[in-house]
Order: structure tokens, then sequence, then C-alpha cells
């Protein structure tokens, strides 16, 4: 097998694995009986051969279909186990992270970044969010996409407890909004954020999660293994949800910085400055 086509395989492998078990055990299945079919169909009659392609292509591509239907189901099904063995272990993350907390411990303190990741995303799927990875904040710095009522939210997530997270995150992180039309967002740690953070964040659309507030929200229902989790925060519910009716991206909530009426609060659409509309709030 060429390096092209095992790279092609693992990054299926991968896209199969984000999904849920059941839609890669249906890929596979539909898969297989796709390309079996075909690979037994019958080849062209001598008669209906009209030139040395008829016959190489149609005989390529059963060839790789004979291929395919045993290695492509083979690969959806071991990212089905991946996506329900990674489900498994984000479920059990969170409950014994959630007794932790409940026993007046503090996991969080001694939890590496990757589990940290996994901690906030399967928090928000457990507040009805369908949750992506981003490969390491492959996506602008993005770690976790967040998607709930056709809205899109963005999350970053730190886990730093030596030092405050700045104001610098927050403003990369509304750029990123900006560029991807996101609703709103979310910067979680497990530390806690500057004065200037908190205030940039409060006029911008941000809701801040710090290690007090996971601490809080995660302890109080042990063991919960359902979607009906506890709030994230009051925060979540000041997100705008209306469309922009000249382009039809989100309106955030933003503060008017200078011109007529500084200080003043209005909603703006996300995809500025390529569109400019602005209504009073």
């Amino acid at each position: 097998m060429s390096r092209r086509s095992q790279s092609t395989l693992e990054d299926i492998l991968d896209i199969t694995s984000k999904l849920p078990w059941w839609a890669g055990l249906t890929l596979a299945v539909t898969s297989y009986l796709a390309l079996h079919w075909y690979a037994n169909q019958d080849p062209p009659k001598a008669d209906e051969l009209k030139g040395l392609s008829a016959v190489v292509l149609p005989s390529m591509l059963r060839g790789i279909a004979t291929f395919g239907q045993v290695i492509l189901p083979i690969v959806f099904l071991s990212g089905a186990a991946l996506s329900a063995f990674n489900g498994y272990k984000r479920g059990k993350l969170y409950t014994n992270t959630a007794q932790g907390l409940f026993n007046k411990k503090n996991p969080l303190e001694g939890m590496s970044w990757q589990d940290f990741e996994l901690l906030i995303g399967e928090h928000f799927r457990r507040q009805g969010f369908k949750v992506t990875e981003t490969a390491g904040g492959a996506d602008g710095g993005i770690d976790l996409i967040a998607m709930k009522d056709g809205a899109k939210y963005l999350i970053q997530c730190k886990k730093w407890k030596a030092y405050k997270v700045g104001v610098k995150v927050v403003r990369e992180l509304l750029g990123v909004m900006v560029g991807a039309g996101a609703t709103g967002g979310f910067v979680v740690t497990s530390g806690e954020f500057t004065r200037d953070a908190v205030s940039f964040a409060r006029d911008n659309n941000i809701s801040l999660l710090d290690g007090d507030d996971l601490q809080r929200i995660i302890s109080e229902q042990p063991g919960s293994h359902t979607l009906e989790g506890p709030v994230l925060s009051p925060r979540l519910n000041n997100t705008v949800k209306q469309l922009c009716p000249q382009c039809g991206e989100a309106l955030v909530l933003r503060t008017a910085k200078k011109g007529k009426n500084p200080g003043k609060q209005f909603y703006g659409c996300s995809s500025f400055p390529r569109c400019r509309y602005t209504k009073a709030a």
C-alpha cells in the first residue's frame, strides 16, 4: 500500500472516529454493500467495447471495488469502535472528576491538558451541544467547536494554573470568531482570568469559565451520564442568536468604543467587516 493510500485511510479513520459510533457502523455496511455490488458486475460484452479505455477502465474500477469492499468497511468499523471507546473514556473522565470535586478533591489540578479538553468537550455535550475536537487547536488555536440550534460556538481551553489567562487570549478568540462567523465563544481555564480579560470578554459576547466555575458546575451532579447536566453558566443565556437580515450570519452584542455613542451596546454582524449591519440593542 502506498503512503498516499495509507494517509487517506488514516484520514478516513480519524474523521469516522469523530462521528457517533452508529454513523461509522452505517458507513461500514453501506460501503460494503455498494462496493460488493459493483465488484460483482459482469464485464461489458465484446460488441459493446469501443476502444482500449472501455476495457481497462471498468476492469480497474472493479479491481478497486474488490479491494475496497474489504478495506473500507474495516476502516469504518475501526473508526466506529474508536468513537465508542472515546465516548466511554470521556464519560468515565467526567464521572471521576465530578465525584472527586463532590468529595472536595480537585482532580483538575493534576489533569493533563489532553484530558482537560476531553472533560470540557464532554460537559458541553451534556448541555446538548454537538462538539468537534480540532486536533490540538489546529483551527486558529480553537480546541473545540460546539453547535447548538444552528449556532456555532468556539471554545478555547487553557490548562493554566501558574499564571492568569490574559486579554490577549480572549482577543485572539474574538478574531477567529469573526472570521468563522461564530455566534459566541468560550475560554475555559482551570486557573483564573485577569481583569482586562474579563472586561474585554464581557464587551464582545465571550463567556469565561475559570477553575471555580468548573468545580461548581461539574460537582453539582456527580456521576451523571445524561445530557441534562447543570447549566454551564448564566452567561450562556446571554449569547445572541439573532441573524443578520442582510447576509444571514449571526448578530453579536458589542459595545461602541468611539463615535457618537461610546459605551453604548448594539448588535453587529459577526461577518464584519464584510457586512457592516448594526442595530440598537
